[in-house]
């Protein structure tokens, strides 16, 4: 279901002009497979304060490697490119335009029957500004094979 979800958002990005990269396309599937692979081969935690602990982790470290992989500009996933162009196009930080994505996805869920938990709830309002603040710590500059950045005046 989230590589189908991911395929569909990115209809969202024709108005917003984003650009799709392999980084894309790999998200877009990468992320469906390892939501499998992870409910297959990660136990459940064993107590309250380990599943915070490892909820708590999972925040970060989906934030952190999201802010990577973007940093890179190969291509942001579906999600994360709807974050970076209405980011773009609103003129606001990442930070606050992924909350509302993650709430206006959490209340989605919630209305269509799904769970709503502390989890999801935590990682709705703070993956996006932990994205916000590794973001700059990984972004690669890109540049033109002459050295100027895209779309500089010459």
């Amino acid at each position: 279901m989230s590589i189908a979800v991911s395929f569909v958002l990115l209809l969202l990005w024709i108005p917003l002009r984003e650009r799709l990269g392999i980084g894309t396309v790999a998200n877009a599937i990468w992320v469906g497979v390892s939501i499998d692979l992870g409910m297959l081969i990660l136990p459940e935690a064993s107590s309250l304060p380990v599943a915070i602990a490892l909820m708590l982790l999972g925040v970060v470290v989906n934030g952190i490697s999201g802010a990577v992989y973007i940093g890179a500009q190969l291509g942001a996933g579906a999600r994360d490119g709807l974050m970076t162009a209405l980011s773009r196009v609103l003129s606001r930080p990442v930070g606050p335009v992924r909350i509302v994505l993650e709430v206006i996805v959490l209340v989605t869920g919630w209305l269509l029957g799904g769970p709503l938990g502390l989890g999801t709830v935590v990682y709705a309002i703070a993956l996006g500004p932990v994205i916000q603040l590794a973001l700059p710590h990984v972004l690669i500059p890109v540049r033109s094979v002459r050295g100027r950045k895209p779309g500089a005046a010459r």
